[in-house]
């Protein structure tokens, strides 16, 4: 008898702590879209966190590209499944601020939670993007970019380049060089068509992409992209992709490995392509400020950041957004974001880690990790480059670049295509403004 009631007492004793409250593990869904090298980035932070307590299980789910895991979220949310933090690329954010009730903006949920947070740790050029005018952030920073021109060293010497092009007209003269000198398919291409060619172009240069400071000042904004600039700048990519001098690389990132194969010696696309060039490249690289044209006053100016923050999404459980407040916190060490960047090419999002980063070395060894930041912050932000904010982000990015592949196939001239990317995109912008005005 006695044993038994041994028995009886070691499971009862087994069951309780099985069900006590302070064993329970309370799981954080982390929906994102990062691949390769930066979904390794993710997953180690995921398993560091949950390593370093016993409270919370952050668990990240690939759930394919940015459009796709945004779309995702907001299907879920719908249907009342949606995760705790959702990655949404930095053009979602009109869309995020307008689904109300789907959203917990940041700057409550730490606060409801008692985390301590200083949105002004943050580098301002990244929190402006995610923050209302009054400066409350609305989403984390992540893994914030900017767009940066790669170039493949050993090219640019097999072509008797003795520099690398800091000017449009030296790219052209460049790619122009290098498709003679072997590279017959691409002399240089862009991934992300509309970033590349009209978001940056026009902030790097001080140009309006669009009215109200690119829809950040009000959603009854405009769009202003064609300019003599961007029609100029359509109209030489048209006449060189007739002998591939320049050659179209699609409207996501999908052919960034023509830079890391060697088939595109000049490529612009993001900061954040940096952990593959590492792991692919099998060439003398880096990467270099985004090129200007030298006859625009004041360029250039500065880029924008691209690359997602982090939303939390509404109607979960206060225990649940208390671990996703930690998490957040975790996210925020200066250690921890120095390592971020060191090992991913995305920003530092705090001025102290950027500070220690510098502080470091680390540029002088790897001058590439400090272009996109010396990008973002080579001039004061006017209206035309604190960033950009306009609804239906995706599908105006969709109807711009038809535009733009119609132009590069010879069906239209630059002007007509960027005439009527504007009027299209306009009449998408003021049937956004209607629905969130409801």
């Amino acid at each position: 008898m006695t044993v038994r009631r041994i028995g009886l007492g070691l499971l009862a004793s087994a069951f309780a702590a099985l069900a006590s409250p302070a064993q329970a593990v309370t799981e954080i869904q982390w929906w994102h879209a990062l691949t390769g090298a930066n979904n390794d980035v993710v997953v180690k932070l995921a398993e560091e966190f949950n390593a370093s307590q016993s409270d919370y299980k952050v668990v990240p789910v690939y759930k394919g590209s940015y459009p796709d895991t945004m779309n995702a979220g907001i299907a879920a949310f719908r249907a009342g499944t949606a995760p705790h933090i959702l990655q949404v690329f930095e053009v979602g954010t009109a869309t995020m601020m307008a689904a109300t009730g789907a959203v917990k903006p940041v700057y409550k949920l730490m606060q409801e939670a008692g985390e301590t947070f200083d949105p002004n740790a943050y580098l301002p050029a990244i929190t402006g993007y995610y923050s209302t005018s009054k400066g409350e952030m609305l989403s984390f920073p992540f893994n914030s970019s900017s767009m940066v021109m790669w170039i493949n060293k050993d090219a640019l010497k097999k072509a008797d380049i003795a520099e690398i092009p800091k000017t449009w007209p030296e790219v052209f003269a460049d790619a122009r060089k290098l498709h003679a000198a072997g590279y017959a398919t691409c002399g240089f291409s862009t991934a992300w068509v509309t970033w590349a060619n009209l978001e940056q172009l026009s902030a790097w240069h001080n140009l309006p992409l669009a009215t109200r400071a690119n829809g950040l000042d009000g959603f009854d904004t405009e769009l202003k992209f064609n300019g003599p600039v961007q029609i100029k700048h359509l109209q030489t990519l048209i006449d060189l992709q007739k002998d591939k001098t320049y050659d179209y690389s699609g409207r996501t990132n999908n052919a960034e490995g023509r830079f890391t194969s060697g088939e595109c010696p000049i490529f612009l696309t993001s900061s954040g392509f940096f952990g593959q060039v590492r792991a692919n490249a099998k060439f003398d690289w880096t990467s270099a400020p985004m090129p200007y044209y030298p006859d625009v006053a004041g360029a250039p100016q500065n880029s924008i950041i691209g690359g997602a923050s982090l939303w939390v999404m509404g109607g979960k459980k206060p225990e649940e957004y208390k671990g996703v407040a930690k998490f957040l916190a975790f996210l925020s060490d200066t250690d921890r974001q120095v390592a971020i960047h060191k090992a991913s090419g995305y920003l530092p999002i705090t001025k102290a880690a950027y500070a220690k980063a510098k502080e470091l070395g680390f540029y002088k060894d790897a001058p590439y990790l400090e272009t996109p930041l010396l990008e973002l912050t080579n001039k004061e932000p006017t209206e035309n480059s604190r960033g950009l904010r306009l609804g239906n982000m995706v599908q105006l990015r969709d109807v711009w670049a038809e535009q733009i592949e119609a132009a590069l196939a010879g069906k239209k001239s630059a002007k007509d295509a960027l005439d009527t990317a504007v009027q299209l995109g306009n009449q998408m912008l003021r049937q956004f403004e209607r629905t969130v005005s409801r």
